[in-house]
């Protein structure tokens, strides 16, 4: 014989729900422990690389200035020696501007890549707290309903986190 199933009871229902939405807020709070940490030290390489880029264009600028300088005492220059070694000088400033904006263009780089990610991680922090929210209130609604609508919430919040850390998307904010 087939045994029927009973509707569970009230207090059935809320322990079931108490468990899986217990689970799954840890889940989510640990997502969203990670998203937190990992976009604050985005957020301070966008800062860091800006100042950084700042500090290596101010240089780049200085060395221009001294090889214009260098440049224009080798074209006024009457004594042979002299001329040389300001043409040399100038080379040599001409050289490490050079160098200089490379590691410029560089910084400014990582800057824009993690310039892209910071919305990512801003929209999946969000949406995960979101998500966690609406896993306490089907906790104290007994709600299976919203349990489900937070699970789908909470996915969200992890495809935006996921997003920010590989940029697997080819979408830009």
């Amino acid at each position: 014989m087939t045994e029927e199933k009973k509707p569970l009871s009230r207090s059935e229902r809320e322990a079931q729900i108490k468990d899986r939405a217990g689970f799954v807020i840890v889940v989510l709070a640990a997502l969203l422990a990670i998203n937190t940490m990992i976009g604050g030290q985005n957020s301070s390489k966008t800062m860091n690389n800006t100042i950084a880029a700042n500090n290596q264009w101010a240089w780049y600028q200085a060395k221009n200035m001294r090889q214009v300088l260098y440049e224009t005492a080798a074209v006024e220059s009457k004594i042979p020696e002299n001329k040389a070694k300001f043409e040399a000088d100038a080379a040599r400033m001409k050289a490490d501007k050079e160098e200089i904006m490379a590691k410029a263009k560089a910084l400014e780089a990582e800057r824009d890549v993690a310039r892209q990610k910071s919305p990512w991680f801003t929209w999946g922090g969000s949406v995960l707290q979101i998500g966690i929210v609406l896993l306490t209130a089907s906790i104290l609604a007994v709600s299976m309903p919203m349990f489900w609508v937070s699970i789908v919430v909470g996915s969200v919040g992890a495809i935006l986190v996921s997003q920010a850390l590989w940029m697997w998307m080819p979408l830009s904010m």
